[in-house]
C-alpha cells in the first residue's frame, strides 16, 4: 500500500491540474468572448433606441425600435441623404481595388515563380518591405503625389492607394501558393505549343482559385474599411465613401447616436455576407499560401 500511494497521489495530482487549466481556459474563454461582444452589442444597443434614451444608463433598451434603421434606409436625416450613393461608392472603390490587385498579383507571381526571372526573388521582398513603414507615416506624401496629378476628390487616388498596400501582400500569398502547382503542368504545356498567357490562363489561374478568392476578399475588405486616405482624398461632393459620410456625426454640434449606429450596422452586412460566403477558401487560400515554401 506504501508503495501504491505515491502513484496515486500524482495521478491525483495531475487530474487536478488538468481540471484547473480547463477552468483557467474556460474562465479566459468568457472573458475574451464578453470583451469582444460588448461593443457590439452596444452599437445595437444604441441603434434600437431613441435619440432621448442614448444616454441613458440602462443597459437593456426600455422600448426597443426599429425607427433609427427605417431613417437609414429612407435617409430621412440630413447627414444620410446620400447615404445609399455613398455605400455605391465603397462598393465601387473595392471591387476596383480587388480587381487591380487580382491582376496585378497573379501576374507578377507568376512572372517570378513560373518563368523563372533572374533576380525575381528581389522584387518579392522590395515589395514586402514597404510594410515597414506604417500606412499613416505615408498619408502626407500621398496626399502630395496626388495633388500634383490632380486626383484628389476623385476614387482613383484612393484606388491607387488601397492597390498600393494591398499589392505585397498578394504577391506574396501568390508565389508561396503558386510553388504547390507542379512546374511539370507548365513544360507539359510548352511542349504542346502553349504560350505563356495561355499557361496563365488555362493553367495557373484555375489551380490559384482559392488563393484568388482569399486575397479578393482580403483586398475588397481593406478598402470597404478605408477611412484615413478617403477622408484625405475624397473631400466631399457625391464621391464620398459611407466610412468618411459617418465621420462627420462626429463634427457637428448634435450627434444622433442611434442613427450613426444604425447606419454602422447597415454598412458592416455586406463585409460579412462577404466573409461567411468565402471563408472555406479563404482560409484554405491564406493557409496554404503562408505554409508553402
Amino acid at each position: 500500500m506504501s508503495a501504491a500511494n505515491p502513484g496515486f497521489s500524482r495521478a491525483r495530482s495531475a487530474r487536478m491540474g488538468q481540471a484547473a487549466s480547463k477552468a483557467g481556459v474556460a474562465v479566459l474563454s468568457v472573458v475574451l468572448l464578453i470583451w469582444t461582444l460588448l461593443p457590439i452589442y452596444n452599437i445595437i444597443r444604441v441603434s434600437l433606441q431613441e435619440k432621448e434614451e442614448v444616454l441613458s444608463t440602462s443597459v437593456i433598451p426600455v422600448a426597443p425600435s426599429t425607427h433609427a434603421f427605417q431613417v437609414v434606409f429612407n435617409q430621412g436625416f440630413w447627414l444620410l441623404k446620400t447615404f445609399w450613393s455613398q455605400m455605391g461608392n465603397s462598393f465601387y472603390i473595392g471591387v476596383i481595388v480587388a480587381l487591380l490587385t487580382l491582376a496585378i498579383g497573379t501576374l507578377t507571381s507568376f512572372t517570378i515563380s513560373r518563368m523563372r526571372i533572374k533576380n525575381g526573388w528581389m522584387l518579392t521582398h522590395a515589395a514586402l518591405l514597404t510594410y515597414v513603414i506604417p500606412m499613416s507615416f505615408l498619408a502626407i506624401p500621398f496626399y502630395g503625389i496626388m495633388g500634383k496629378y490632380g486626383l484628389t476628390n476623385n476614387p482613383i487616388a484612393v484606388i491607387a492607394v488601397e492597390v498600393t498596400f494591398a499589392t505585397p501582400y498578394a504577391i506574396f500569398i501568390f508565389q508561396q501558393y503558386g510553388a504547390s502547382i507542379p512546374i511539370e503542368l507548365d513544360e507539359a504545356a510548352r511542349i504542346d505549343g502553349a504560350s505563356p498567357w495561355q499557361i496563365f490562363y488555362r493553367i495557373y489561374l484555375p489551380l490559384m482559385a482559392p488563393a484568388l478568392v482569399a486575397i479578393g476578399t482580403y483586398a475588397l475588405l481593406l478598402s470597404w474599411n478605408e477611412y484615413l486616405y478617403a477622408f484625405l482624398l475624397l473631400s466631399g461632393g457625391s464621391v464620398v465613401t459611407v466610412p468618411v459620410a459617418l465621420g462627420k456625426f462626429l463634427a457637428g454640434d448634435e450627434a444622433p447616436w442611434n442613427y450613426l449606429m444604425a447606419a454602422a450596422i447597415v454598412y458592416a452586412i455586406p463585409p460579412l455576407i462577404i466573409y461567411y460566403a468565402f471563408r472555406r477558401k479563404m482560409s484554405g487560400g491564406l493557409t496554404m499560401g503562408g505554409v508553402k515554401g
